[in-house]
């Protein structure tokens, strides 16, 4: 909501502008796409590791919640 009031002020204030922006956005959003899934792959691949780095602790530890 706040972009759209944000688009709404450079409207009144510079038109030509506005459009501009308006016709950009997605070509801008098309070409940022593959970084996105890169950081998404990246963001998994390093829980992957994580997850590996840790499981021996969890399986030292034991099984948890199981009321005694």
């Amino acid at each position: 909501m706040t972009k759209f009031f944000l688009w709404l002020i450079l409207l009144v204030i510079c038109w030509p502008l506005a459009f501009l922006a308006l016709i950009a956005y997605p070509f801008v959003w098309l070409l940022l796409l593959p970084f996105r899934l890169l950081g998404i792959a990246v963001d998994s691949v390093f829980e992957l590791l994580r997850s590996i780095f840790m499981l021996p602790a969890r399986v030292l530890r034991g099984p948890q919640g199981v009321a005694s």
